[in-house]
């Protein structure tokens, strides 16, 4: 599979690391995540940990997203507390991603490093639910 690389958008991951910066403390919050709507509104979220599991910033992210009207996202990125910076989303993520919004880039990589990918890519090979499939049998 050839990884196709799309222009990072910077003012997406500063607004993670600003939220990570500004909201994530102690071991209850580590995350940040930060989406574009295709309006241009960028909406933030930080996971929700507790022993028992809990939403990653990324799923939290879809959560508030819809709260505030947001249906659809362009691009995600996450982006760890204590200056960590881009964090790659975990496995459940890139699925649940790929199921809500099967077009959506995520920014990935390290230091400059960083770069924007479809979420296909992140995930190869697969499964497509049967209602996704739009009638098709």
């Amino acid at each position: 599979m050839t990884t196709q690389t799309l222009p990072v958008d910077h003012e997406l991951v500063r607004a993670a690391a600003d939220v990570a910066h500004a909201r994530c403390r102690g071991e209850r919050h580590t995350m940040a995540a930060a989406g574009r709507a295709p309006d241009g509104r960028i909406v933030t979220a930080v996971n929700v940990y507790h022993f028992t599991g809990g939403p990653c910033a990324e799923l939290a992210l879809i959560g508030v997203a819809a709260a505030q009207g947001v249906y659809e996202l362009d691009t995600v990125v996450a982006v760890g507390d204590r200056g960590r910076g881009v964090v790659p989303p975990c496995g459940r993520c890139r699925q649940v991603l790929l199921d809500y919004f099967p077009a959506v880039e995520v920014i990935v990589g390290t230091g400059d490093g960083v770069r924007a990918v479809p979420v296909k890519e992140l995930l190869p090979e697969s499964y497509v639910w049967a209602d996704q499939l739009g009638g098709v049998e």
